[in-house]
């Protein structure tokens, strides 16, 4: 795979700045913690799904 390509769509500092006032101007200043926190519990969640999953694939099979 060609990395030097993917780095070149690879946003900069100043594009994810943009993003981030976007962001702020859109949900506002009270609402990102809450965001945040649901995705934190999303991203959770999903990490102990895929570690159940595992913990099956480790059981022997009859």
């Amino acid at each position: 795979m060609n990395y030097h390509i993917i780095a070149a769509w690879a946003p900069g500092a100043f594009e994810i700045v943009i993003i981030l006032v976007v962001i702020l101007l859109l949900f506002g200043g009270r609402k990102i913690p809450e965001l945040m926190r649901g995705i934190g519990k999303g991203i959770k969640e999903f990490k102990d799904g895929v570690k159940d999953d595992e913990k099956d694939d480790d059981r022997p099979k009859t």
